[in-house]
């Protein structure tokens, strides 16, 4: 599969087949996503895997805010990873203070996030295994269930596992002039 098959073909997968994914196939998917690029490549996401039903069960519980169609996604879930990110780098550059700070550092934490995570979607999709970002989510929660480290902050949960059925067709774009415009 190449480059722009991937970007056009990976699609938000919610119904998944009762098969976990096994360890070793996601750590080659986090092994292809530690390559997302970083702010002067620090190196921020972090990713805890979590296959323990019991724990799964748990982020449905608590730790999406209530919100259905998370819930439902959770409820059948065989894997989830947590990306958080460590705080307090991304931003910031080992120079003396106030030369070179970007006009919105508190920002580029979850702007590294947010690469980090496209990536490992898509690492997830070319080695066929579907993924579903959740943003309803209690990040103070989930930090608690599966027991981040204090310099850690929660991004995101990646629902992640087989997709059960058809893959999902791809839905319209906006045309390329609506999105575009040069200076």
């Amino acid at each position: 599969m190449d480059a722009i098959e991937l970007i056009k073909e990976r699609r938000s997968v919610r119904k998944y087949k009762n098969d976990k994914v096994d360890r070793d196939t996601m750590k080659e998917i986090v092994e292809l996503s530690k390559w997302a690029p970083s702010w002067a490549n620090y190196q921020i996401a972090r990713y805890t895997l979590v296959d323990d039903e019991t724990v799964i069960k748990r982020l449905a519980d608590e730790g999406v805010h209530g919100f259905s169609y998370n819930i439902k996604t959770l409820q059948n879930a065989k894997g989830v990873a947590v990306l958080s990110f460590v705080k307090g780098k991304s931003g910031k550059l080992d120079t003396p203070k106030g030369s070179y700070e970007p006009s919105a550092n508190n920002v580029w934490e979850v702007f590294d996030a947010g690469i980090a995570c496209q990536t490992f979607c898509l690492a997830a999709h070319a080695k066929g295994v579907g993924t579903c970002i959740f943003g309803v989510i209690d990040d103070e929660k989930i930090s608690e269930i599966v027991n981040l480290p204090a310099e850690e902050s929660v991004a995101a949960l990646i629902v992640y596992g087989y997709e059960d059925g058809e893959h999902a067709k791809p839905t319209s774009r906006k045309e390329v002039d609506e999105i575009l415009r040069f200076v």
